[in-house]
């Protein structure tokens, strides 16, 4: 209930002209009043405001022009060696002596069908000599990682995966040795062991340059060729022997 008095409005019991005039003559703020008010309105200010005042303070992120418009200046096999896979390219970047050396081991296994292929004829002494070639390869392979992987600062260690998949080409290229009296079973061995020593190097051991595994993709796919070519002749040419040829 709202009393009346003098013909006044009045609440509570004081005029509303008096808070008027109280509230128009009261003095302006000072700073530090000022400074005080927006710290307290800062605290109760609820979150999500705040975190739209971090979103709207995030700097937009400047990419160099330089990056975008010109390419890579690494070269192939760097490249390749960053992402851990490799490029028939990097072969330029191979040193001499390994490219003279495993591109003339080739000439054993391409030798062989060649001599049949030409004469039309199966020389089990000729297949199996290329059998043995391709056996020692194989156990070469798994060497190669043995050795590469003792040194000190080998990006391979010598731990049980590496010298024990390095020893599992030299069982199968043993094996092969011991088909003696049947080429295609030893060839297959050893096109086994190749192609095992490949997905060794490529995928499951770490360390080396792109440049090898490109030849060493090269030399097996040729070498896996000869050995397939040569049971090709033995299945549709007549066998014969090394003495018939001599005479």
């Amino acid at each position: 209930m709202i009393p009346f008095a003098s013909g006044r409005r009045i609440i509570s019991g004081v005029p509303v002209w008096r808070c008027l005039q109280q509230i128009t003559r009261a003095p302006p703020p000072t700073k530090a009043q000022l400074l005080l008010h927006t710290q307290a309105s800062s605290v109760v200010m609820p979150p999500r405001l705040t975190c739209t005042n971090r979103l709207l303070s995030i700097r937009p992120v400047s990419w160099p022009a330089s990056r975008l418009c010109h390419e890579d200046s690494r070269s192939p096999s760097e490249r390749a060696d960053s992402k851990g896979g490799f490029s028939l390219r990097a072969l330029g970047h191979a040193p001499k002596p390994a490219l003279y050396l495993g591109f003339s081991g080739l000439i054993p296994f391409i030798s062989a069908p060649l001599l049949m292929a030409a004469t039309q004829s199966f020389y089990p002494e000729v297949a199996y000599a290329q059998m043995v070639y391709g056996a020692t390869i194989v156990s070469f392979l798994g060497g190669a990682r043995w050795g590469f992987a003792i040194p000190e600062g080998s990006p391979a260690k010598p731990d049980w995966m590496n010298l024990g998949n390095s020893v599992v080409p030299s069982l199968l290229a043993w094996l092969a040795l011991l088909c003696r009296d049947n080429f295609a079973e030893g060839a297959l061995v050893v096109i086994m062991g190749l192609g095992l020593s490949l997905h060794y190097d490529l995928t499951l051991l770490p360390g080396y340059p792109s440049w090898f595994k490109a030849m060493r993709t090269v030399l097996t796919l040729v070498a896996t060729f000869s050995l397939a070519a040569t049971l090709a002749i033995k299945k549709f040419c007549s066998e014969k022997k090394i003495k018939e040829l001599q005479n």
